[in-house]
């Protein structure tokens, strides 16, 4: 069966068995037409059976549960009557399912279903156990006694159900993602108040994490340096010590505090002239029930209009009632093998822990499923595709060495062995799915050009698409001096640039061209997937920079051929951590080994007060006919909210333009770059300067990744410590592509020694991929992950991507899992099947058809 009837069987299968309440996937089954459409085109599924499918689904939310069943019913006897599938399970919408259309208004009198008794019970629950404490629970226990239920329908139900939640507090509700009782079963704590571990202040240490209890004694408020800010000062005591703390532009502040009230603070210890003390701790009026508790109080983000002791008794009515009667979706063996507890102990003790020991399994748990689902759906992925066939692209070793001999340069070891994959894939008769992914300056196009060469040598079509015009530009003439001319693979004629810019008769000689077969590489932009553009025969399509691309771009490029080969690059180094889990549906090729020559780029941290010497640098590199780059971390001003005197510390690109322009560097042409700016004046400017109208660009961080400015040689980065190390990386590699020594200069906003060891990492080494190591660290994911994969982060609630030890344990758990059973099929792991689909429905458009 193929792919995409698979997918479209798993929904349907998991909407009958939800009783048609249209939340197999999150935001309804709509939410995967278009990814679905996409897929079922490259399967080559008849297109009136791709429209009947659109259609009918289009308005699916708005048909009553029977009316639903009606249309899937319907639909899939359409399939069978074209296609070779099975029946679909035939499944009543049972009454137990509340309407998933939304919130009841007040007053308005509940459906007769199942709900209404069950809410009566949840009320009584609510009576007897009116605070969010609760009583002291027994320890998780690996094995249930009691058979496990399945989830209970009802946990679709809005939270208008709840008792004194109704249209407005629900509408508040819903700022903080939160619509139904499911929706508020996981909607974790931010953090935690440790009322058994209280530390008082004379016992506390710099650089400590803690929650403090105290009593106000006093709270200023006062403006600060020109009067662009303001600064809150409070002393609080308790008794053993007095604690200074200060809060930065929110004056706010001031008001709700009083002399006398008590407060919990939490946040970091610092020191100022050798006395403790706390910057913009959050700060919280106790609650005197829980101050005798001895317990440990979740803490739970909040919204306008909301308070954190009403959210908790939400919470805990909610969770105490509903967190029982969860299914476990992870078979019994598997969290005995890994020491996992039971799912509704993992959602009790994350929301009401007992001990911070419990609060560690309970996020160990969820955290190992978070990754578990997205291990399994990579797995899936990469399964669909070697399922598949391709063309085979074979060629003899004599010619290929003539190729590689042409090349004005030796491959180093990395592109040798990244070309031997490539032609091992490009002859297995199954679609090449590779990320090359190399350094600033690897040599990743040569690869590219060798892949190319390896396919049109068959007469085959080939695709390059890259983000920007500038860089589609920058391939064409690569891949015409590494192609054609003597001994080459193709003539001049036979590669072609199609961009926004290419005028309208030329765009219709290439779509001839292109539809007739006569030309062989086409290189551009999104141009390349407008619907007119047809391929006589497309077999390999490479994407640069492909985290600048979305999920249907890629597909509706890939579409254009039937199951081509496909290349992504990347000049970001991808961690271990990312590749085995977001990246994992991809076999990588990692190109970490420079060419000889390539030249070190000379790089120094200077400090905000030695500006004038990197002003002197470019006027030396200037005089001798070099250029520079000039990077600022801001649009505007107004950009950043918030922190020390921000808006007077970040210097913005387009005031700092003016200012250089007119009184530091007056005797040169300035080019100016920043993200408002439409994209052709974009083009335009980074043309102009490569062309030498400008001598200095003044830009932020849009400056594009890949952009080949040979004579080039400064690369002052203003406002280092704002950005992450490979981004610094990233920017000089900008510089040193030609001949002339090359020189990378980081200005930080402040001389503090710990931000200023950060950036030292930069200077001491030119490996990429160890900065982005160090990088996903300290930051986060997310500058690694493009369109695509930013919305697999947005499903972790408790899992991070920088968690090796367990991504790496996780991935085995996977594999075994799906070696035994890669359908999911058995009955010990029907329910995690469902989990899994609903997982990867939520992330909608991060499917199958995301490979495709």
């Amino acid at each position: 069966m193929k792919p995409s009837l698979i997918k479209l069987q798993k929904f349907f299968k998991l909407e009958a068995e939800r009783g048609y309440d249209n939340r197999a996937v999150l935001g309804g089954l709509s939410r995967m037409l278009e990814p679905w459409e996409a897929e079922a085109r490259q399967d080559g599924l008849p297109e009136d059976l791709i429209s009947a499918v659109l259609s009918r689904l289009r308005d699916y939310n708005r048909l009553s549960p029977t009316s639903r069943q009606e249309a899937l019913q319907g639909l899939w006897h359409r399939i069978q009557s074209e296609v070779d599938v099975p029946p679909l399970p035939d499944a009543s919408p049972t009454k137990e399912r509340t309407s998933p259309e939304g919130p009841r208004e007040m007053g308005e009198k509940a459906d007769t279903d199942a709900t209404a008794a069950e809410n009566q019970v949840a009320v009584k629950v609510e009576a007897e156990h009116p605070e969010p404490e609760i009583e002291s629970r027994k320890e998780p226990q690996l094995e249930e006694k009691k058979p496990e239920k399945k989830t209970p329908a009802t946990l679709n139900a809005p939270v208008t159900v709840l008792p004194g939640v109704g249209p407005k507090h629900a509408k508040t509700l819903e700022r903080l993602g939160l619509e139904t009782l499911e929706d508020m079963l996981y909607f974790f704590p931010r953090r935690y108040d440790d009322y058994s571990q209280l530390k008082p202040i004379n016992r506390l240490e710099y650089g400590e994490q803690v929650t403090v209890i105290g009593t106000v004694q006093s709270v200023t408020n006062r403006k600060i340096r020109n009067g662009r800010g303001n600064i809150t000062e409070g002393i609080v005591s308790d008794g053993t010590g007095d604690l200074r703390v200060t809060w930065f532009n929110q004056p706010w502040i001031a008001k709700k505090l009083r002399s006398g009230v008590q407060v919990v603070l939490s946040g970091k210890i610092d020191q100022y002239l050798g006395r403790i003390m706390m910057n913009s701790p959050e700060i919280e009026q106790i609650e005197q029930q829980n101050l005798h508790t001895n317990r440990i109080v979740p803490v739970y983000p909040l919204t306008a209009n909301i308070t954190q002791r009403w959210i908790r008794r939400l919470m805990h009515r909610v969770i105490t009632y509903w967190a029982p009667k969860l299914e476990d979706p992870l078979p019994k063996d598997l969290r005995h093998e890994n020491k996992l507890v039971d799912l509704s102990n993992a959602v009790l003790q994350v929301h009401f822990p007992d001990s911070m020991r419990q609060l560690h399994a309970a996020r160990y748990r969820l955290a190992y499923e978070e990754i578990l689902y997205l291990q399994l759906g990579m797995l899936e992925q990469k399964r669909a595709w070697q399922e598949r066939t391709a063309r085979v692209f074979d060629v003899p070793d004599e010619w290929l060495e003539v190729q590689v001999a042409r090349l004005p340069f030796s491959l180093t070891n990395a592109q040798q062995n990244a070309l031997a994959d490539l032609r091992a894939d490009l002859s297995s008769g199954h679609p090449m799915n590779r990320l090359l992914q190399g350094d600033v300056g690897s040599g990743k196009t040569v690869v590219a050009a060798l892949g190319i060469a390896l396919v049109v040598k068959h007469a085959s079509q080939t695709a390059l698409m890259a983000p920007t015009s500038i860089l589609a530009e920058q391939h064409y003439t690569s891949m015409k001096n590494l192609l054609t001319g003597d001994k080459g693979t193709l003539a001049e004629h036979q590669i072609r640039l199609m961009i926004g810019a290419t005028p309208e008769s030329e765009k219709q000689d290439i779509r001839e061209g292109l539809a007739s077969g006569e030309i062989k590489l086409v290189i551009g932009t999104h141009a390349l997937i407008e619907e007119p553009v047809k391929f006589a025969d497309l077999q390999l399509t490479i994407i640069d920079e492909q985290h600048r691309f979305g999920v249907d771009q890629r597909a509706a490029l890939r579409a254009k051929g039937e199951n081509p080969h496909l290349i992504v690059m990347t000049a970001t180094p991808i961690p271990r951590s990312l590749a085995l889990t977001v990246y994992g549906d991809l076999d990588l090729l990692v190109m970490d080994e420079m060419p000889p020559g390539r030249q070190i780029i000379d790089t120094h941290i200077l400090l905000p007060r030695e500006r004038e010497r990197a002003y002197a640098l470019i006027r030396s590199q200037v005089s001798e006919g070099h250029q520079a780059f000039i990077i600022y971390p801001l649009i505007e001003n107004t950009e950043f909210d918030g922190g020390f005197d921000a808006q007077e510390a970040s210097q913005a690109a387009v005031d700092e333009h003016r200012r250089l322009q007119n009184e530091i560097f007056p005797e040169y042409q300035l080019g100016l770059l920043h993200g408002k700016l439409k994209p052709d004046e974009k083009e335009q400017a980074m043309t102009r300067f490569r062309d030498g109208d400008y001598q200095v660009m003044v830009s932020t961080s849009v400056v594009e990744v890949g952009v080949d400015i040979p004579n080039a040689t400064v690369m002052l980065i203003e406002g280092a410590n704002r950005f992450g190390l490979a981004q610094l990386h990233q920017f000089r590699g900008r510089v040193g592509r030609g001949d002339a020594k090359a020189y990378c200069l980081l200005i930080p906003e402040t001389e503090d020694a710990v931000e200023n060891e950060r950036l030292s990492a930069v200077v001491t080494t030119n490996d990429g991929f160890a900065l982005a190591e160090i990088d996903l660290n300290q930051r986060g994911p997310g500058d690694f992950l493009g369109t695509r994969q930013s919305g697999y982060t947005k499903q972790l609630l408790m899992a991070t991507l920088t968690d090796l030890k367990l991504i790496e344990k996780v991935q085995r758990s996977a594999k075994n899992l799906f070696e035994q059973d890669p359908d999911l099929s058995l009955p010990e792991h029907q329910e995690l099947a469902a989990t899994l689909a609903h997982f990867w429905g939520q992330n909608g458009q991060v499917t199958q058809s995301d490979i495709s």
